[in-house]
């Protein structure tokens, strides 16, 4: 009975004894470099045991990566299969994996588990847990300037890198002869940010960013200028100044061209509507009414054109004021009368009616036996 008691209290211990252990509970990689996942277990049995190991990534399920089966080593079809493998013979206790050429998605939860035909353990003892973290160096930062380097004015410099795991931190400085390190709150070191106001000539040099993390660092670097005048403002300025002075001259000029243009049309439309509406120029009143004088002359030649050509026949004999000339030398007899009309005859009107009627006297003049004018 002792001795049962004795092999039931051996038994007991031995089953007590198989446990899994991992040398930490977390484990950090570079990207690209080789990691160890220490683990190894405890066992009085000399059967050989049956290991898994396990992935499990942020909300997704564990699946199975690794195992060992009656002395059978089996990588599952994943992603990390080329690079993933026991560390040591499992035989020796030792169940570490080696990870190659890590990658950032690598990182997970890596759960392994050993069970043992003829050993028995207590729930959760056989289990061991790490995480794997890859870490990432920052990928080359990118300096900019922002604002105009001039004196007296404020400027920023901006640094930024586009990868980083965990996300960098950045630190500005100057370089030598003028090394200068800068802080808060002129210097953001999230953001990556300098802030400098108030710009002098002595300002000017090489200022550094060094972006920098847990898995390595890098820099980027830009050159102050500070100048006294900000020439491209100059530049500009001349330029604007240059197109609104010309602007301004073809403005006044189209001005002027359109004034005299106007004036010249309306010029020409005032001399067309004097053209169409004009009268006829009327006769002036010593114009249209003879002068006495010649109103006397012209009666008198009229009477004695009268007396010349008034018929000899007659009931009463002519007055002196309507007698005639005397017939000239030779005889000529005076001109006949014209024939009478109906039997009435035919009297010339007399001059002053015609004169009251508004006709112009006219000289007719005489004419010689010979034919010649007198």
């Amino acid at each position: 009975m002792v001795a049962l008691l004795a092999l039931a209290a051996l038994l007991g211990i031995s089953s007590a004894v198989l446990e899994v252990h991992v040398g930490t509970g977390a484990v950090f990689s570079v990207e690209g470099q080789e990691v160890v996942l220490p683990a190894w277990y405890t066992s009085h049995s000399k059967k050989k045991p049956y290991v898994t190991w396990l992935l499990k990534k942020e909300d997704a399920d564990p699946f199975q990566i690794l195992t060992y089966l009656d002395g059978v080593v089996k990588v599952e079809e994943t992603e990390l299969k080329p690079r993933l493998s026991f560390l040591y013979p499992v035989h020796t206790h030792n169940i570490s994996v080696v990870i190659n050429a890590t990658r950032e998605r690598d990182s997970g939860q890596y759960i392994c588990t050993v069970n043992v035909v003829d050993d028995v353990t207590r729930t959760g003892k056989n289990v061991g847990v790490i995480n794997l973290t890859v870490l990432v160096p920052p990928a080359a930062p990118t300096c900019r300037l922002q604002g105009h380097p001039t004196v007296g004015a404020n400027v920023t410099l901006s640094c930024s890198s586009k990868k980083g795991k965990p996300p960098p931190t950045y630190q500005w400085h100057r370089t030598a002869p003028n090394t200068q390190f800068f802080f808060p709150p002129a210097h953001d070191q999230t953001k990556g940010t300098l802030k400098l106001t108030n710009l002098s000539l002595d300002m000017a040099g090489r200022y550094v960013c060094m972006a920098e993390n847990r898995a390595g660092s890098a820099e980027c670097r830009i050159d102050l200028e500070v100048h006294s005048t900000n020439a491209k403002a100059v530049i500009a300025g001349a330029v604007l100044g240059s197109l609104g002075a010309l602007a301004t001259v073809i403005f006044f000029a189209r001005r002027v061209y359109g004034y005299r243009r106007k004036k010249r049309d309306g010029q020409e439309e005032v001399a067309n509507e004097i053209k169409e509406d004009a009268a006829a120029p009327k006769t002036p009143s010593w114009a249209r009414r003879p002068p006495a004088d010649a109103v006397s002359k012209t009666s008198t030649l009229s009477s004695l054109a009268g007396t010349r050509e008034r018929p000899h026949y007659g009931t009463h004999p002519p007055s002196d004021t309507s007698r005639g000339p005397p017939s000239r030398a030779g005889g000529r007899p005076p001109p006949l009368s014209p024939p009478a009309l109906n039997g009435t005859p035919r009297h010339p009107p007399h001059p002053s009616s015609l004169t009251r009627a508004g006709a112009v006297p006219v000289m007719v003049p005489a004419q010689s036996r010979a034919g010649s004018l007198v």
